[in-house]
């Protein structure tokens, strides 16, 4: 943590040690493998010697949408039953408001408070994103009061978490930047790519953590294709407890697939 990767160096298809900076101390890493969740545009840009000039170009393609959060504690025991509102209305520029207390109690720690989390769809250096702390608060608590979301309720406090890169974009040319990546990548053999950012797919929490698991089992000599992981037309999160035991304990990434689509039928 709080750790930057600075370059990658690697002899052929092998990377053989990475170079960071903590705390303005330049520091190294060798390991006989390696796994990246790093956006892949960046992995690429840090290898050295470069990749050729046309895997250099796929990756300088591809783009991201950031994303920044207002999490509001609101002076309110109950406010709406929803887990998260996904808002179109052209008065505001909130695209989404989660209520945390509704995925888990656990997640507020005063019962009499509910937070809820305004989120903001943003480029880096865009106007929203260059608001203060406070503008940014002071922009949500006004949205909130706009929609008729929390009604006499105060306002007490607010933080703002700004996240760069949240997104893959998949524009036109995403997916042809994406093939030329994956197939210069693949021919390294201690290196691993996992979740969003590290495959540029739009994955859910459980596809992202699911590629990690995957490649941890690589590193203990399974076979398992990363790539394969959430590439199913229909995705079905109703699994009964037999089915789950099944497909945790299977060695077949396919599995997972099966599974979904029996259940989506």
């Amino acid at each position: 943590m709080n750790t930057k990767v600075l370059g990658m160096e690697r002899e052929g298809q092998r990377i053989t040690k990475v170079i960071a900076e903590r705390d303005d101390n330049l520091i190294q890493f060798e390991a006989k493998n390696y796994i990246s969740s790093m956006p892949l545009n960046k992995l690429v840009q840090k290898m050295d010697p470069a990749l050729p000039t046309e895997v250099v170009e796929a990756a300088n393609g591809l783009k991201y949408r950031d994303f920044l959060i207002v999490s509001l504690i609101v002076d309110a025991p109950e406010l709406f039953p929803d887990n998260w509102i996904y808002i179109h209305s052209p008065q505001v520029k909130v695209g989404r408001i989660q209520n945390f207390k509704n995925w888990s109690a656990e997640m507020v720690p005063d019962s009499s408070k509910t937070c809820l989390g305004m989120e903001y769809f943003s480029n880096i250096g865009d106007a929203l994103w260059s608001k203060t702390d406070e503008e940014l608060i002071e922009l949500a608590k006004q949205e909130l009061e706009t929609l008729g979301l929390a009604k006499g309720a105060v306002v007490e406090d607010g933080v703002v978490i700004r996240q760069p890169k949240a997104y893959p974009v998949y524009d036109r040319d995403y997916r042809q930047h994406l093939d030329v990546i994956q197939n210069y990548l693949q021919q390294f053999e201690n290196l691993q790519t996992t979740g969003r950012n590290g495959m540029h797919r739009y994955n859910n929490q459980d596809h992202s953590m699911l590629t990690a698991l995957l490649a941890a089992k690589n590193l203990l000599g399974e076979k398992h294709d990363l790539w394969n992981v959430n590439v199913e037309r229909s995705y079905h999160e109703d699994f009964t407890k037999e089915e789950w035991k099944e497909v945790s304990s299977s060695k077949d990434d396919n599995d997972l697939t099966a599974v979904a689509s029996k259940n989506s039928k």
